[in-house]
């Protein structure tokens, strides 16, 4: 990857950090995932191999996992890197043929990052690591779902607005 790549997907990620850490401050359950739509973008801006953006995918789990107020935070360390993944196959193979792509990308990456973590924390919650707050899986699957459709057509809606001016001022 190069030196300029890298910049981007610092920059993206901080950016997105920044707003989760903030995000993470105001009260309630629910709390978008901005990371997951900034390193969309930057996958969707550099279009790096899928041993970088496995890489990209780890970085952003590691954020992630610090300021997250989750059920169980490490699970980012394996749901982001699934989302990265999910993002640069999906856009590989719909960029071409798909005005929308950068949206719709986002959206089947942040729902594969999402039902990863979901279903991580429901392995740790048969486990008895942590108890799972619903009482029985379904519950807490169904409970979680509309969090995790949300979240995705936010970042959708998010990645698919910022893909062109942002593509637009790396040409320059």
């Amino acid at each position: 990857m190069k030196s300029r790549d890298i910049a981007i997907v610092g920059i993206l990620l901080a950016i997105g950090a920044i707003l989760r850490f903030v995000a993470n401050m105001f009260p309630g359950a629910i709390v978008g995932n901005p990371v997951i739509a900034l390193y969309c973008l930057a996958i969707i801006l550099i279009r790096p191999p899928l041993k970088e953006a496995a890489g990209i995918g780890l970085v952003a789990g590691v954020l992630s996992m610090l300021i997250s107020h989750s059920l169980f935070p490490p699970a980012n360390l394996i749901s982001e890197p699934v989302g990265a993944l999910v993002c640069t196959a999906l856009y590989g193979m719909t960029r071409e043929r798909l005005p929308a792509a950068p949206g719709v990308t986002t959206f089947f990456a942040t729902c594969a990052s999402g039902f990863t973590f979901v279903g991580i924390a429901i392995l740790v919650g048969l486990a008895a690591i942590v108890a799972i707050p619903t009482g029985t899986v379904m519950g807490f699957f169904l409970a979680v779902l509309p969090i995790v459709l949300i979240t995705a057509v936010f970042n959708a809606v998010v990645t698919g607005i910022l893909t062109y001016p942002a593509r637009r001022i790396l040409m320059r």
